[in-house]
């Protein structure tokens, strides 16, 4: 018979905390471009975290995040400078959640919460302090301690050491598909939060759950699915 976890593993990045809410700032800076460079700007963001993790160059998020933010003003012909730069990256420590995150946390009562998240800890710690989560998510884990990003296994391993529970007592949740897949293949109990009503990746492995938001989490939770 299935249980239901011991601690509940959140993705920090488009699963808690919605990445494109930085769009209506670029809009204001560039008009009529937000939304390209919220999209182009945040596909670079993942693209280098793979690429510096198979060269072996790990650079932590904070410097990721900017390298890409220039390169999508350079794809896109915009005007970038430091006083542009410094207001972006102030957004992305105060990034909005998504609708239902704080109702869905407050019903997960008794298990033990955490977030795993390529994000560097400075950038993290000011993200869940400003969006009022500080009190929900007792812990929060980055993939700085290790300097490889996801979906390296190694990664996946810190939440089973710092938390103390064993890998099939965890429960993994993200948005993104390969968090899901690496993490799935890691050993977790997978949630994906497909919001987009994405296909699952062909990649061999698949998550145990697909939910639509994390409101269904909760139920499914309890249920010890």
């Amino acid at each position: 018979m299935t249980t239901r976890p011991a601690a509940l593993v959140f993705d920090a990045y488009g699963t808690l905390f919605d990445v494109h809410s930085v769009a209506a700032l670029c809009d204001e800076l560039w008009p009529g471009k937000g939304a390209r460079v919220s999209q182009l700007w945040r596909a670079k963001q993942l693209e280098y975290t793979w690429l510096r993790s198979l060269m072996g160059r790990y650079e932590d998020f904070a410097h990721v995040t900017e390298a890409a933010l220039r390169y999508a003003c350079a794809a896109l012909e915009l005007p970038y400078d430091d006083a542009k730069r410094a207001r972006l990256m102030r957004a992305y420590l105060h990034l909005a959640t998504f609708p239902e995150v704080k109702s869905a946390l407050g019903r997960l009562r008794g298990i033990e919460l955490a977030i795993l998240s390529n994000g560097a800890p400075a950038m993290l710690q000011d993200l869940v302090t400003n969006a009022g989560l500080s009190g929900a998510i007792p812990h929060v884990l980055s993939v700085d301690e290790v300097h490889i990003y996801k979906p390296s296994p190694r990664v996946y391993q810190l939440a089973v050491d710092r938390l103390g529970v064993p890998v099939k007592a965890i429960g993994f949740v993200s948005s993104n598909g390969w968090d899901a897949a690496g993490a799935k293949a890691f050993g977790f109990r997978t949630y994906w939060v497909n919001r987009a009503g994405a296909p699952v990746d062909p990649l061999g492995v698949a998550p145990d759950h697909v939910i639509g938001s994390l409101a269904e989490l909760p139920a499914l939770v309890s249920s010890g699915a």
